[in-house]
């Protein structure tokens, strides 16, 4: 499954980035799509098909799962 995560600062997004590749995680900084709001105006794209309240922190404000161009949120704290 493909998500999209976005933060309240640069540093959440940026250290959220650096865990998900430590953990073999595919993930990539993407700046913030327009149908979605962040405070820090960058997201992390990533696939997982496990748990995702196994992957939030207090960085993560959202996450939505990404499909066809179209997001739906399933966490916001």
């Amino acid at each position: 499954m493909e998500y999209v995560a976005v933060f309240h600062t640069h540093w959440g997004a940026i250290r959220f980035h650096k865990e998900l590749q430590q953990d073999s995680i595919k993930a990539q900084t993407i700046p913030v799509p327009r149908k979605l709001t962040s405070n820090c105006g960058i997201g992390v794209r990533f696939e997982f098909d496990g748990q995702i309240s196994d992957l939030v922190n207090e960085d993560v404000e959202k996450i939505f799962i990404s499909k066809d161009r179209d997001y739906q949120l399933i966490y916001e704290e």
